[in-house]
C-alpha cells in the first residue's frame, strides 16, 4: 500500500504566521496568526512583524500538528516559503523550517511566495467536490505588493506575460483606504462600503499602458487630488459620500485589470481562467470575474477566502508539488526579499 504523503507548510513572509498539514494534497489544517501591532501605524513594521513571528510560530505549528490528528513522526517533509517577502520574517520562517527539518531529518523544500498563491488552486479538501484549474491557465495574481498575470502551462512551468510597472492593485487599494481616513488595513473596508454605493457615480483615469502590463501610480494620484478637490468644497465630503466614493474607485481598479485579463485572454487564446493573492478575496473582483465567465465563455477559478491571503496551506501544496519530484532543498539556502518567479 502507497504511504500517504504529510507535508508541514510555514508561511511567514510578511504580517501574518501561518502552519499547515497536507496529507496526500488535502489540507488537514492551516492555523494563521494575524498581527495586530500594525493597525496603529497604518502599515507593517518590519521590525515589529519579525518580533511577532518569533512569537507566534511555535505555537501556530503546535496547533496545526495538533488539530490535525497526525503525529510529528509522520511528517515526511517540511516546506517554507523562501521568498519574496520582508526579510526579517522570511528569516524567522526559514529558520525555524531548517531547525525542524534537522532536528526530524526530514527533507527541507523551499517555496516562491507567488508560486504558493497560484497553486493554492490544487489544495484538496476532504469534503465538497474538489475542480481544479487545466493547464494551461492565466492566473491574474494581485496582492498589495504583485499585480501580476502569470502563463500556467505546468505546476512548475510558468511566465509573468504582463505585470505592473509601479505599484501594485493591492497596494492601491490601501491607499485609497488610507486617503479616506480608514484603520489598517483599509482594503477590505473599501470593498465593504463600496457593496452600498453608486459604482458609476464618479470617474476615475484609467492608465495608458502598452501590452499586457498594469500602472496603479497615477491612479492613486488621481484620487488623491479628487479628494481633496472635494473636501476643499465640502468638508463633509467623504462622510456624506464614503459609499459611492469606495464603489466608484473599486470600480475602476477592477475594470483595469479586467481589460488587461481579457486581452491575455485574446493573446493567447486561453479561456481558463484563475485568480491569487490577497485581492482575489475582494467580493468585487470576484463579481465580475463571474460575471465575464458568462458573459466570454470563460472557466473561471476563484480560491475559497482562507486561501486568498497569506496562509500556509498553499505553501504545503507546492511542497508536495515538489516533493513528488524529490525536489528537495539545501540547509544553506538563504532568505530572499526579492524572490525572481
Amino acid at each position: 500500500m502507497k504511504k500517504a504523503i504529510t507535508i508541514l507548510g510555514i508561511e511567514s513572509s510578511c504580517d501574518e504566521t501561518s502552519a499547515s498539514i497536507l496529507v496526500d494534497g488535502i489540507v488537514l489544517s492551516n492555523f494563521i496568526a494575524g498581527q495586530q501591532i500594525h493597525e496603529s501605524f497604518g502599515g507593517v513594521v518590519p521590525e515589529l512583524a519579525s518580533r511577532a513571528h518569533q512569537q507566534n510560530i511555535l505555537p501556530v505549528i503546535s496547533e496545526a500538528i495538533k488539530s490535525s490528528g497526525i503525529e510529528m513522526s509522520q511528517i515526511d517533509a517540511i516546506a517554507y516559503t523562501r521568498g519574496p517577502g520582508l526579510l526579517g520574517s522570511l528569516i524567522v520562517g526559514s529558520s525555524f523550517a531548517k531547525g525542524m527539518a534537522m532536528g526530524l531529518n526530514i527533507p527541507l523544500i523551499e517555496v516562491n511566495h507567488m508560486h504558493g498563491h497560484i497553486l493554492a488552486h490544487f489544495i484538496k479538501e476532504k469534503e465538497g467536490i474538489n475542480k481544479f484549474p487545466e493547464f494551461p491557465f492565466l492566473c491574474l495574481t494581485v496582492s498589495g505588493g504583485h499585480t501580476q498575470i502569470v502563463l500556467v502551462k505546468d505546476y512548475f512551468d510558468m511566465q509573468i506575460i504582463g505585470q505592473t510597472i509601479d505599484d501594485a492593485a493591492g497596494e492601491a487599494f490601501d491607499k485609497v483606504a488610507k486617503i479616506l481616513g480608514f484603520p489598517y488595513p483599509g482594503g477590505p473596508l473599501v470593498d465593504k462600503f463600496a457593496k452600498n454605493g453608486d459604482a458609476n457615480k464618479y470617474k476615475f483615469p484609467h492608465p495608458k499602458v502598452p501590452g499586457l502590463d498594469f500602472s496603479f501610480s497615477g491612479l492613486k494620484t488621481s484620487f488623491l487630488n479628487f479628494v481633496k478637490n472635494n473636501l476643499t468644497a465640502n468638508p463633509n465630503f467623504i462622510i456624506e459620500n464614503k459609499e459611492s466614493i469606495c464603489a466608484s474607485i473599486q470600480k475602476t481598479i477592477i475594470d483595469i485589470l479586467l481589460h488587461k485579463l481579457k486581452q491575455a485572454s485574446q493573446e493567447t487564446g486561453i479561456n481558463n481562467i484563475a485568480i491569487a493573492g490577497g485581492v482575489s478575496a475582494n467580493s468585487g473582483l470576484r463579481s465580475a470575474l463571474k460575471q465575464a465567465e458568462e458573459n466570454l465563455n470563460w472557466n473561471v477559478f476563484i480560491p475559497k477566502f482562507e486561501y486568498c491571503t497569506d496562509n500556509a496551506a498553499m505553501i504545503a501544496i507546492v511542497g508536495y508539488l515538489k516533493y513528488l519530484n524529490k525536489d528537495f532543498s539545501h540547509q544553506n539556502l538563504e532568505p530572499q526579499a526579492r524572490y525572481n518567479f
